[in-house]
């Protein structure tokens, strides 16, 4: 019985996904970036939603392989039912086995050209209205970037507002004060010579030497200063529940772009689920569920900023 139900549930679903006029399509703008197309088809032409995922090796639906949340895909589908055409590919760090890629091949301004690769393909198709880019956590700073001059609007989910290597030494100043003082000598080495010999072993993680020409790249970015230089429309979005980035990040890039649109969602978290409550137990939770809906007032505010322009 309960097979058959979840059959039937099932079938319910597509029949429902087919009633809103919602095409799927996987398609390879070139061997880095392989991904799927949601467009309605109710609305020709259609605005086009780019989205870029945070740091990690992440697939297209914006799951690692510790964490499955489908985080990408439901705000994929959920924004081509609204009437918005969305693109959302695998990382190219998902797929470093594939490509023969290793860590110390990687460097930050290869998202930045996969990014800059999917809205050229799409620009050159000439079937959507306008091109809009969706960065969460480190695709915010990616997709400010990739947006310059090629995108009609950029939109930040999460993002942070400070350079890598500030980051990462204001975490350690909460959270392992003793290392603070290591951390700013590493880093400072690492960004005048673009290598660092000798730190403290607790650094490993983030300092490896196969890791550090990528370090080295990402660090040259400041997300407050890119902002700046979008003049297109910008929309700045913050979970009030996001464990991943505080609430400070979202107050400072508003400073750097006042012209920016913002919007604090206060319940929604980093899976862009909205959660009750404070229990971070509770919240890290919803990490591995795929079965929770997504943030309606994120789906809302999204589609009301792209639609408007």
């Amino acid at each position: 019985m309960k097979k058959f139900l979840f059959l039937f549930f099932i079938g319910l679903t597509q029949f429902s996904f087919a009633q809103t006029k919602v095409v799927s399509n996987d398609i390879k703008v070139n061997k880095f970036v392989e991904g799927t197309l949601v467009s309605p088809t109710s609305v020709n032409p259609s605005p086009l939603a780019i989205i870029l995922n945070d740091a990690g090796a992440i697939d297209r639906n914006g799951n690692e392989r510790t964490q499955t949340n489908d985080a990408t895909k439901k705000l994929a589908q959920s924004l081509a039912q609204k009437g918005i055409a969305t693109f959302r590919y695998d990382k190219r760090i998902f797929k470093a086995e594939k490509l023969k890629l290793r860590e110390r091949d990687f460097r930050f301004d290869s998202f930045v050209e996969d990014a800059v690769a999917s809205i050229n393909y799409f620009k050159k198709k000439n079937k959507f209205s306008s091109i809009y880019i969706i960065g969460r956590g480190q695709g915010s700073l990616v997709g400010m970037l990739a947006a310059q001059e090629l995108a009609d609007g950029f939109i930040s989910i999460g993002g942070v507002a400070k350079s890598i290597d500030q980051v990462i030494i204001d975490q350690i100043k909460s959270q392992a004060p003793g290392l603070s003082e290591d951390a700013v000598r590493a880093f400072a080495e690492l960004k005048e010579r673009g290598k660092v010999y000798h730190y403290n072993p607790a650094l490993e993680s983030m300092l490896r030497k196969d890791l550090q020409p990528f370090m080295a790249s990402w660090m040259v970015y400041s997300p407050e200063e890119e902002i700046k230089k979008l003049d297109i429309p910008v929309l700045l979005l913050h979970g009030g529940k996001d464990l991943q980035a505080s609430l400070n990040n979202f107050e400072q890039l508003k400073k750097a772009k006042p012209t920016a649109t913002n919007q604090l969602l206060e319940d929604m978290n980093y899976v862009l689920v909205n959660v009750n409550g404070q229990n971070d137990m509770v919240n890290q939770k919803s990490y591995y569920r795929k079965d929770l809906a997504i943030s309606p007032e994120l789906i809302e505010t999204i589609s009301g900023f792209i639609q408007e322009k």
